[in-house]
């Protein structure tokens, strides 16, 4: 009776040993179909960078798409806080708000133009760039974008917001704003170049938008509005967490 209860032993281990490095064997290749290709995260980032881009873009391009958001309302500049602070305590504040509302205003007009920069910068991205930006920090993507589209931007944005900021009257409400603080007795005169301070406040604004769209993304799945998009970000969490130090 031992002998025959032996072979079958050894029977029922071989077969449970098979079928646990079977498993093993389907798990490695079920794990290797649900990473995404290179051809894959290539797409999926590129997906992401120019949906998150032309919503960024648009949430800001319309009317009081930076005046009515206060993450990136445009204010007066910082050496003109006590040219505003000294008008409003005359009881000027009317003119202090019409200046704050045309410089939106321009930066309004400009914000559409910045579409077309960002598809041209996702265009030449490598494929080492969209590595770097789905592995990388929270705001990898808002980074290179910075890096590479800043002068661009500035170079697109200046004349527009040049034309803007006239036809909106801004110049004109600075040009009062400044001349009636300048008769206020015993203050320092402000020289500020208006069109570069909006052009460089409507960028700043264009990359605070940016990184919000890239942090949602990221961190939150519905977000990630195609099945490549779950795939691709999904696996990109995984490596995080199997990443020391992550």
């Amino acid at each position: 009776m031992k002998k025959l209860i032996t072979p079958i032993v050894f029977s029922l281990y071989m077969i449970l040993t098979s079928c646990a490095t079977l498993t093993q064997i389907a798990d490695a290749a079920g794990q290797q179909l649900m990473n995404p290709t290179n051809a894959e995260i290539n797409s999926g980032i590129k997906e992401a960078l120019e949906k998150g881009t032309g919503i960024s873009a648009e949430r800001l391009a319309v009317q009081n798409g930076y005046l009515g958001n206060l993450d990136v309302k445009i204010l007066f500049p910082q050496e003109a806080k006590n040219v505003e602070s000294t008008l409003r305590s005359l009881g000027l504040g009317s003119m202090c708000d019409q200046v704050i509302t045309s410089l939106n205003r321009a930066a309004e007009d400009a914000a559409m133009e910045a579409k077309p920069i960002f598809v041209d910068a996702i265009k030449q991205m490598s494929f080492q760039d969209v590595q770097k930006i789905l592995l990388g920090e929270q705001n990898a993507a808002t980074q290179y974008f910075q890096g590479t589209t800043t002068t661009s931007l500035s170079a697109k944005f200046s004349p527009i917001i040049d034309a803007s900021l006239k036809k909106v009257d801004a110049t004109k409400y600075w040009s009062d704003v400044m001349t009636r603080y300048n008769k206020v007795p015993f203050v320092k005169k402000v020289d500020t170049d208006l069109t570069a301070y909006v052009t460089q406040k409507a960028i700043d604004g264009l990359f605070i938008e940016i990184a919000k769209e890239e942090l949602k993304i990221r961190e939150n799945i519905t977000a990630r509005t195609s099945p490549l998009l779950q795939k691709v970000f999904g696996y990109a969490e995984k490596q995080k967490k199997q990443t020391p130090g992550s």
